[in-house]
This record gives C-alpha cells, structure tokens and sequence, in this order.
C-alpha cells in the first residue's frame, strides 16, 4: 500500500538531488527516507532511480510516475488544509498582494464592501510586480493576489480570471519616434525601452525586451515620468495614460501596418488553505465586479 510518507520522499529526493538532502528537507533521518524509497519501489514493483553515480537519478519509470506523485502530493496537502479550516473559528486575515498596473482607485470600494459583509476582517494591502505577487502568495507572505496573465500560476494556487486590461506602446510628444509613422515595430530596437520589472527579474511574456538599451523600474508611475522626459518609449496599460495623452505629453507611438495594443488577463490567486475562508471567498466574489465598465 503506497504511502504518502513515501510519495513525500520520493518528490523531495528528486527535488533535492540526494536522499540526505531530501531527510534534511523533510526534518528525518536519511535511513527513513531511503527506507521509504525502498518500500514505494516494492509496492510499485520496479525500481525508480538509477543508483549507479554518486548520486540518485530518476530512471524511466521515475519520470513517469513523478507528475502522479505531485498530483497526490498537493491533492493530500489540499485535503489537509481543508480539515483543518473545519476546525477555526477565527477569520483570516486577508493579505492583498496588487500589481502596481491594476486600477488601484477601484480597491477600495472592493474593501467597503467586505467589510460591510464581514465586519471583523483584518486587511493588509501591498503592492508589487505580477512575478513577486506570486512568490508572496506562494510563501505565505500574501494570501491572494491581483495580477496580469503573463506568468504561469503553480498548480499549489487557486486562480480564476477577473478582466482584463489593454496595454499600448507609448512615447513622449517630442520624441523622434512621434515624429514621423514608422513602417515596422523593428524601429522600436532603435530606441531605449522602459520596462516594468519584477524585484527578483523574473521575465515577463507581456514585457518583452525588443531594444538593446534598457532601463527598468517596478514602478509604473515612474515609466511614465520617464517617458515623458523623453528618456525612451513604454509597453503600459492604456488607462494609465489616459492623462498624459489628454495633456498631450504623451502619444501611441504610430506605427503604419501592425496593431502594437495587446490585452492582457487579470486574474486572482489565492493560496489553497485560504480558498475555503469565508472572507476570502467574500472577497473573490467582490473583484470579480473590480474591471466591469472599463
């Protein structure tokens, strides 16, 4: 009979590399994990590491029964996580990681209208780039996030999309790329770039790199300041530039035969041992209402 003992040192010697490694991770000895290796290789009937180097390595069989284990492995720590909700009584407190691009005006309704519904919450709002929110939330550090669609979620978070928002390629008004249409994008690697970035410098699907010259900042509000002083042109969300466009020191760098505009997803993650609260369930209906109208 599998174990999930064994699935659990199975997962963490392929993660770790070696079987001390995988007993320092999961705070046993390294014969109770070599010993469950052994008994998972006997109930399945076949070995699963090739032992012959110095360290074990993933045979076959291995690869193919790994993404089962997985599957088990975060299925047993869901059901966990879900019987020991039973049992509270106190609210969670909701931890809101938002990227700094999302229609931060529109937050606070959303947080009257919880409150309204469960007047006890605690709430703590911070903000940050789509690739740290997901590490926040993965860690703990958040239980739910606000983010674009650009980076792919771990299976370990619950997610669903909320909206979505249209981003453009943007440059200040006396810039040389407003000055004239251009007959393809391949002029933007002409000039600099101001990208948004993650504090870790995780790649973005939506932020590509397209000019050798770059300058980065996890702040939108700062993209814009800088392009505005003319420094270099800039992929943001349209609604951000609704002013500067209305004052006219901001223009959609034109572009004579291809749509630059992109939309991106929005979507909510929450961490699996808050999905069931009740604040947080409260709160995942209210953001869905978040992108309604724009």
């Amino acid at each position: 009979m599998l174990s999930i003992e064994q699935i659990d040192a199975f997962i963490a010697t392929v993660d770790c590399g070696s079987f001390s490694a995988a007993a320092r991770k999961l705070g046993k000895v390294q014969s109770a994990v070599s010993q469950n290796i052994m008994n998972l290789e006997i109930d399945c009937g076949i070995e699963l590491f090739d032992r012959s180097g110095r360290y074990p390595t993933l045979n076959d069989a291995g690869h193919k029964l790994l993404p089962y284990a997985r599957a088990v492995s975060m299925q047993h720590n869901r059901l966990s996580e879900q019987a020991f909700s039973l049992s509270r009584k106190e609210l969670e407190p909701i931890i809101l990681a938002v990227d700094e691009g999302l229609p931060l005006n529109k937050i606070t309704p959303i947080i009257c209208k919880l409150v309204e519904s469960v007047p006890r919450v605690q709430v703590e709002c911070l903000l940050a780039s789509t690739a740290d929110i997901i590490e926040m939330v993965q860690s703990g550090r958040a239980t739910t996030g606000l983010i674009f669609g650009e980076y792919s979620v771990p299976f370990s978070l619950d997610f669903e999309n909320v909206g979505a928002i249209e981003f453009d390629i943007y440059v200040a008004a006396d810039h040389p790329l407003a000055q004239a249409v251009s007959p393809h994008i391949e002029v933007l690697s002409l000039h600099r770039q101001l990208v948004i970035s993650s504090r870790n410098s995780n790649e973005s699907s939506l932020h590509q790199l397209l000019s050798p010259d770059v300058w980065f900042s996890d702040s939108y509000a700062m993209l814009i300041e800088w392009c505005k002083a003319g420094l270099g042109w800039t992929f943001i969300p349209c609604y951000l530039a609704k002013q500067a466009l209305k004052e006219g020191t901001l223009i959609p760098v034109p572009i004579e035969f291809e749509k630059i505009s992109a939309i991106s997803n929005v979507e909510l993650i929450q961490h699996s041992s808050k999905s069931s609260d009740f604040a947080h369930k409260k709160l995942r209906e209210l953001v869905k209402s978040l992108f309604e109208g724009m």
